[in-house]
């Protein structure tokens, strides 16, 4: 196919083409918010016990916000956290948690840093409603004081093959023992029920805030933090350096840390939902561009957002066959403009693409998956997109020719000499010979051009 004739009827398309994809993904983004955009709207609510707590020079806590689905830059950003306290001399680095898991590997890198702490680190699952699922279990257990709000769940630990097609049963089993074995040893360093702990690696056990207190999981529950401060003051923890510390938090000044800038942006991108947009968003404007090639804007927004994308999908372990499907549905795409397939490509790409979307998280633990209705969505767009594009493509070769000596046919000229049967017209600015296929005419008779020969235009006359 030829894909710059149709310049003039897809102008009218550009901006309802680049905004739609934009346009879907936010409304369908906000009936369902991802974790990692929401994250950051309860907060004020969570410190609003801040004003009650009575300011103590000699002493302070650092107080961070973990929210949602763990991923590279929360062990990051719990990394600078720690640091900080330890830098800053802070009584305690309270980590208020809140996620449904996360990457394995990124909840070792946390665990680590935590144990390994110089200053006692408190987490607190809030607020009331929340919950400490899969990766969270591991983060809380292995805190020096484990705390959680009312109302708030932990546990259904087990472990999952991120970023894998399903792995043999021997395989499955040696992950399980292995996450089962770090969570024994967790809790019997931390003097809780490793037995619990265990449960909730095997048999994905959760517990409510109540049994996990008497199953001795956690060490205490308290509704606000004011409350947790005033309920750990007095106890005496164990660091890593073998040094015994005696917490004195009731009426320490609060300080909060906050994600950086950049810190928020890697956090809402490495949401699979935020990646997965942001990957169809390149895809269509790429395919824009290449349909239409020089409207620059499309192509320029579908570069930024695929790289965005691929970097998000990189750092979520996404399955490589899914992102595999997804590249080939693009080169079915694009190969649709160039090869008569008659939709076959086309359709194939569409199928190509839902398979490929369906499968990117299909193994990942919750609060890392696609919602269905995303997917549902974007395919629909993609399959519509495709749909305008190729009939923009169809319409465009079939308008008349509006460059080039074609366009001259049909058109008037004036003889400017007499041809008989060859002279001289004026037509469009410019002297062109010209061969009268009805005898003679006159000098200053209108003529129409009825053909092209080389250089030489056939005429008759104006009726």
């Amino acid at each position: 196919m030829d894909i710059k004739s149709h310049d003039g009827y897809f102008n009218k398309w550009r901006i309802p083409v680049v905004c739609l994809p934009i346009v879907l993904g936010l409304l369908t983004l906000m009936i369902h918010p991802p974790a990692a955009v929401t994250s950051h709207l309860a907060f004020t609510d969570m410190y609003s016990a801040k004003a009650a707590v009575v300011r103590d020079a000699n002493s302070f806590v650092l107080v961070a916000d973990i929210t949602g689905p763990v991923v590279p830059v929360t062990a990051r950003f719990v990394e600078r956290v720690i640091s900080l306290a330890e830098q800053k001399g802070a009584t305690a680095c309270v980590l208020q948690l809140n996620t449904p898991g996360g990457l394995y590997t990124t909840t070792q890198e946390i665990v680590a840093q935590i144990l390994n702490s110089r200053v006692p680190v408190v987490v607190f699952v809030h607020p009331q409603g929340g919950w400490a699922g899969s990766a969270g279990t591991f983060i809380t257990i292995s805190a020096h004081v484990a705390a959680m709000s009312p109302g708030t769940r932990i546990g259904a630990a087990h472990p999952v093959n991120v970023g894998q097609p399903e792995l043999s049963e021997v395989s499955g089993q040696k992950i399980t023992e292995d996450a089962a074995a770090w969570a024994r040893s967790i809790a019997q360093m931390r003097g809780r029920n490793a037995q619990a702990a265990e449960l909730a690696v095997r048999e994905s056990r959760s517990f409510s805030d109540v049994e996990a207190l008497k199953e001795n999981l956690i060490d205490l529950r308290a509704s606000n933090l004011k409350n947790l401060l005033a309920g750990i003051n007095g106890r005496t923890v164990l660091l890593a350096s073998g040094e015994r510390r005696t917490l004195q938090t009731e009426g320490a000044a609060l300080m909060q840390v906050e994600m950086s800038f950049f810190e928020k942006v890697l956090h809402t991108v490495s949401d699979p939902n935020i990646a997965y947009l942001l990957m169809t968003l390149g895809m269509a404007g790429l395919m824009v561009e290449i349909y239409n090639p020089g409207l620059i804007f499309p192509g320029v927004v579908g570069a930024i957002s695929l790289l965005l994308g691929l970097y998000s999908l990189g750092t979520l372990d996404a399955y490589a066959g899914g992102i595999l499907f997804i590249i080939l549905a693009f080169g079915f795409f694009i190969a649709e403009a160039f090869v008569p397939s008659h939709g076959a490509l086309g359709t194939g790409g569409v199928v190509s693409f839902v398979v490929g979307s369906i499968m990117l998280f299909s193994n990942n633990p919750a609060g890392l998956k696609i919602r269905v209705s995303l997917i549902v969505t974007t395919s629909a767009f993609i399959a519509a997109l495709l749909f305008l594009l190729v009939m923009a493509v169809v319409k465009g070769q079939k308008m008349p020719v509006a460059t080039g000596k074609e366009t001259l046919i049909g058109a008037v000229a004036v003889a400017r000499t007499e041809l008989n049967p060859r002279g001289t017209v004026f037509i469009a600015g410019e002297n062109w010979n010209a061969l009268s296929e009805e005898g003679r005419v006159e000098a200053g008779e209108e003529v129409v051009v009825t053909g092209i020969e080389g250089l030489m235009l056939k005429v008759k006359r104006k009726e």
